[in-house]
């Protein structure tokens, strides 16, 4: 079972290096590419985040769930613009460059923790049911490669090397592994703790979402860029979907 449940920890966690190497295998991307996959990314993260990843902290800890939400929240905005707010890196001279790297680094934390989480889950579900399990790991895996793509979009947009974008995409896909290799550590998961992390997870992303994704996408001349962010919200919902039609 253990040796199962890291196999397919590795399969979704390469999903994931495949979105981002994608993104990286270009030494540079137009600026409205860049910008359609911002969009995307946005939309993406958002519909996870309220979709999945609140309503299943709520189903953990109850209301104390939106405590957690927003502790998640404040820490990223605490961190980009308390701490850090008044530094600059020098990426605002490229015109190449849509965002600041410190965006980059809060993207990459919050989907780190989101992707740590998934692997979590998928360690979890197997141990408590091989059905259940089956049925994480495949929702988890629909969404591994786009969460590539957004994480390489958004380091490539910040300005980011190459082999920074890849990477970004490798952590998060060792997030995942790392998280399904609990099953050689928790023989039992505690559902209060679990649903804080997640409830964190969401704040966190959240914030990467809408207040540094959407706001640069709102920046743009075109029409289409904010458009776009519902796009990535309806794939998100389609590739839910997707999954309840083949396990039907």
């Amino acid at each position: 079972m253990k040796t199962q449940i890291l196999l397919l920890a590795l399969v979704a966690s390469i999903a994931v290096v495949l979105g981002g190497t994608m993104i990286a295998s270009r030494k540079s991307w137009p600026t409205r590419v860049q910008e359609i996959l911002l969009a995307l990314s946005a939309g993406f993260i958002l519909a996870l985040v309220f979709l999945k990843l609140v309503p299943v902290s709520f189903g953990f800890v109850g209301e104390s769930a939106a405590v957690w939400i927003l502790i998640g929240f404040a820490t990223i905005h605490f961190f980009e613009h308390t701490v850090v707010g008044h530094f600059h890196f020098g990426e605002e001279t490229h015109h190449d460059v849509m965002m600041s790297k410190i965006t980059g680094y809060s993207a990459f934390t919050g989907l780190f923790i989101h992707a740590f989480f998934d692997g979590l889950s998928i360690s979890v579900g197997f141990q408590y049911d091989f059905h259940l399990g089956l049925l994480i790991f495949l929702a988890i895996l629909l969404h591994k490669f786009p969460e590539g793509l957004t994480i390489g979009s958004i380091m490539m947009s910040a300005g980011f090397s190459r082999k920074v974008v890849l990477y970004s995409a490798m952590g998060i896909g060792l997030a995942t592994f790392i998280g399904a290799c609990s099953v050689f550590l928790l023989e039992h998961v505690d559902a209060q703790l679990a649903g804080i992390a997640f409830a964190f997870s969401a704040g966190t992303v959240t914030y990467v979402g809408a207040s540094d994704l959407i706001p640069e996408v709102n920046k743009t001349k075109s029409r289409l860029p904010p458009l776009l962010v519902f796009g990535g919200m309806i794939l998100f919902y389609l590739s839910e979907k997707l999954l309840d039609a083949i396990l039907r």
